[in-house]
């Protein structure tokens, strides 16, 4: 196999350390990325790495990832201790949504940025969101999740001012089955500025929340 070719620089030019997509690699693979990252001494994200990956990796491996299976995430190395309170919410429409939102809490951690986590909060009890609402609306970069129907998204994007970045997950059954209907009521939300991700992309809304907070930043 070709030697892993670590994006080292990628923190310096855009603010994102390269993480490591386990989903199409092998435990081969998985295992001499890490090899190679904790012989240099680096840390690393691993997403989407599965309980079945993750058992076979060498047991000498397995020792040294910090891994969740929920969230199917493992770090290599210590994380950033977060800085300062949370900057971002992290807002779930329910109980099923948390294995995506626990991904961008990690990632969030990774980096150095702690997080308030919510679930709970779908349109069916409205009561749940409008209770916390205040609360919400306090951070400026706000990451909804929610599956079924999506109208989550509008409803808590036309009710707080921060940043929405909505995240589609793929439960749900009928119609709403792979998250589809979800996707497609956050791209035609009528609540203005709402943005989107794909579906199940924890990793990539934290990203998202990761590049709004750098631009806020003084220059």
């Amino acid at each position: 196999m070709r030697d892993f070719l670590f994006d080292g620089a990628r923190p310096a030019r855009i603010g994102l350390a390269e993480a490591i997509f386990c989903q199409s690699k092998t435990p081969a693979q998985i295992a001499g990325i890490v090899e190679t990252m904790a012989a240099r001494g680096e840390s690393l994200l691993l997403t989407r790495l599965d309980e079945a990956q993750h058992a076979a990796l060498p047991p000498p491996l397995r020792g040294l990832l910090a891994y969740d299976p929920l969230s199917r995430t493992a770090v290599l190395g210590e994380e950033p201790a977060p800085v300062g309170p949370p900057e971002v919410c992290i807002a779930a429409a329910g109980t099923g949504d948390v294995p995506v939102a626990l991904e961008a809490a990690r990632t969030l951690a990774f980096h150095g940025k702690s997080s308030l986590r919510l679930a709970d909060l779908g349109v069916a009890g409205l009561w749940r969101l409008l209770e916390r609402r205040e609360k919400i609306a306090t951070f400026p970069v706000v990451i909804a999740l929610a599956g079924m129907e999506g109208a989550f998204f509008s409803v808590l994007a036309g009710l707080v001012p921060g940043v929405v970045i909505a995240v589609p997950v793929s439960h749900g059954y009928g119609v709403a089955e792979g998250g589809h209907a979800a996707l497609t009521s956050a791209l035609a939300s009528c609540a203005p500025g709402v943005l989107t991700v794909n579906i199940d992309n924890g990793y990539g809304a934290a990203c998202a929340a990761l590049r709004v907070l750098h631009a806020r930043r003084p220059g």
